[in-house]
């Protein structure tokens, strides 16, 4: 039997904490958690949880996208730019993935991406999750 994990955080690097907070709070609603002065750390949803920290590493063209799941894609859609946020691409629906989707850029040029799952398989996953917490 393993030892049960009861959280995971994603750690990322930033230069402008001050303004990568206020996105993530202000315009993303998410709360924060833990103030660490040089790391701060946002509940997502449940135990998955952001945290930023003050370094000299950013994102590389590609390769790191925050996706935050939700059913309401057009709500964001709407919100965000109320919010003065550019949306890069979306909404639009995937097929190739079974996804309804929009895509920003947070502060530090990471890739956020807002998205619902229309693929059936994603809700008997999500229940047997919700039962196993």
């Amino acid at each position: 039997m393993h030892p049960r994990v009861d959280a995971g955080i994603v750690f990322l690097g930033t230069m402008d904490l001050a303004a990568t907070s206020a996105f993530y709070s202000e315009v993303l609603g998410l709360p924060l958690v833990l103030d660490q002065e040089s790391c701060r750390i946002f509940r997502v949803a449940g135990a998955a949880f952001l945290g930023f920290c003050k370094r000299h590493v950013l994102p590389s063209d590609g390769g790191i996208v925050l996706t935050l799941v939700t059913e309401d894609v057009d709500g964001w859609a709407v919100a965000l730019p109320g919010r003065g946020v550019r949306i890069e691409q979306g909404p639009v629906h995937n097929t190739v993935y079974g996804i309804y989707h929009l895509f920003v850029r947070d502060p530090n040029g990471y890739l956020v991406e807002i998205q619902r799952f229309d693929d059936p398989r994603w809700k008997i996953a999500e229940a047997r999750q919700t039962r196993n917490v």
